[in-house]
């Protein structure tokens, strides 16, 4: 009678034991989805979300550090035509998109716009000197000129009644923000105008009815494609703005983002897994086929439009954007041209490519598909070529790209945002798996013993009866 009580208890326990573990597993396929609902939830471009706290304005203080390619024998490029040598300086960083995105306005097809305000503050505790150091640079407006007056009799004219060179000296400030040139009569600089202006219009899909589509940009100033090159591949708007993606990413795809900076939508490949102060990160990094010639990647086919300086196409490492930037003749690369032709490099001395200083990623949270630090670096060149009218450039020998400035725009999340993002998200993650592992294996550790207790139980009792 005893055994018999003492295995209905146990049976009792193994159904209690079971149920535990049960309950346990079912919490698994449970927990996985309130955890991707609810993060789909956040990640939704709407008030009162994660995502859109964030989106309006940049959580995290973004910088961007110039570093100049100060010319050291520009007498001897122009008496003797030597090749020109420079020198990098810099860090001098600035502090941008530190102000909220302005004219957000929802739409009923479940987007949204806005305009996203630029400005720049000088940071002079990250800089290695002041907004007033002098730097000999190529001569913004005779290089312009080269490529916008088609009379080359008209510039060499400007150039003598201003007494103006291929090269000439200015201050940081001058060449970033802007400067009277003397040959030209109007306001020259490589980022004029600037402070007080906006990039965009911007519209978004706000992920609302389609999380996987969230961030993606519908239109840039109004159009919902490019108008810069002439060709329905290369004038695609694809993907974000890369400050957040879709929400569980998948590192086998790629991940697309536009740039206004440099006119294009480009895609980053995944490198390999990091922890970014206590959260795993996956790093995602510009390819080097992102600048290839057309004959290494046809995709940039579209991207070569003057055949004469590209060489019929053939040189890698270079993006002209003279389209979208009013016919100035921009040529963007990365910066001291990695993974350029070997003649950029033999055209300008001094230059030093190096894979880990110079090459952009992206390191994206994989559950909630946001950027949680990243480095966009990029080099502006301008072109010049020889001439028989003009005296400054009589000794040039072929066209030169050259490089004025490489620009690193870096961010990372500090340490109170990481906490933040660890207790709101990850700790609640954490917590749910705590339970389900626990229900588990406090089920299995009461189900497994009872069980087996039982079952001697009830051996035991048939050898009592057997011999009884």
């Amino acid at each position: 009678m005893g055994c018999c009580s003492r295995r209905c208890g146990l049976i009792a326990g193994a159904v209690f034991g079971a149920v535990v573990a049960t309950v346990g597993v079912i919490l698994i396929p449970v927990g996985n989805s309130i955890i991707k609902k609810t993060v789909e939830k956040e990640a939704v471009i709407e008030p009162g979300t994660t995502a859109y706290d964030n989106w309006v304005s940049a959580g995290a203080a973004v910088y961007r550090q110039f570093w100049f390619f100060d010319v050291a024998n520009p007498m001897e490029v122009l008496q003797h035509g030597a090749i020109p040598m420079v020198l990098e300086k810099g860090p001098y960083t600035y502090r941008t998109r530190y102000l909220p995105k302005e004219n957000i306005t929802f739409h009923a097809d479940q987007t949204v716009s806005f305009l996203v305000p630029l400005g720049a503050i000088f940071e002079p505790s990250m800089s290695v000197g002041s907004e007033e150091d002098e730097v000999t640079s190529l001569n913004l407006a005779v290089a312009g000129g080269y490529t916008v007056f088609q009379d080359h009799h008209i510039l060499e004219m400007l150039i003598q009644l201003s007494k103006s060179s291929l090269f000439q000296r200015r201050t940081v400030k001058e060449l970033l923000w802007g400067y009277t040139d003397p040959l030209l009569k109007i306001p020259m600089g490589l980022f004029v105008p600037y402070n007080g202006t906006y990039d965009g219009s911007y519209t978004v899909n706000s992920g609302k009815e389609d999380i996987s589509k969230v961030g993606k940009i519908e239109k840039w100033k109004g159009e919902r494609t490019l108008p810069f090159w002439n060709n329905t591949y290369c004038d695609m708007l694809n993907g974000t703005d890369a400050s957040s993606f879709r929400p569980f990413v998948d590192k086998s795809k790629d991940l697309y983002f536009f740039s206004s900076d440099i006119c294009r939508s480009v895609s980053a490949g995944f490198e390999e897994s990091l922890d970014l102060k206590g959260i795993e990160v996956y790093r995602y990094t510009l390819q080097p086929n992102i600048l290839a010639a057309p004959s290494v990647n046809p995709d940039n086919q579209c991207y070569c439009t003057d055949p004469v300086v590209t060489k019929n196409c053939t040189m890698a490492g270079v993006l002209d954007i003279s389209t979208c930037t009013g016919n100035k003749p921009i040529y963007i690369s990365l910066p001291h041209f990695l993974y350029g032709n070997a003649e950029l490099h033999e055209n300008v001395q001094g230059l030093h490519p190096n894979e880990e200083h110079h090459f952009t990623y992206l390191d994206v949270e994989p559950t909630t598909g946001f950027t949680l630090r990243f480095a966009k670096r990029i080099q502006v060149n301008m072109m010049y070529g020889p001439s028989q009218i003009i005296t400054v450039l009589k000794k040039v020998k072929d066209y030169t790209i050259f490089p004025i400035v490489w620009m690193n725009e870096t961010a990372a999340l500090d340490d109170e945002t990481a906490d933040m993002f660890k207790k709101e998200l990850f700790s609640r993650m954490d917590m749910l798996k705590t339970i389900q592992w626990t229900l588990l294996g406090i089920g299995l550790a009461i189900f497994i013993p009872c069980l087996i207790s039982c079952l001697v139980c009830r051996n035991s009792q048939r050898s009592q009866q057997k011999y009884g």
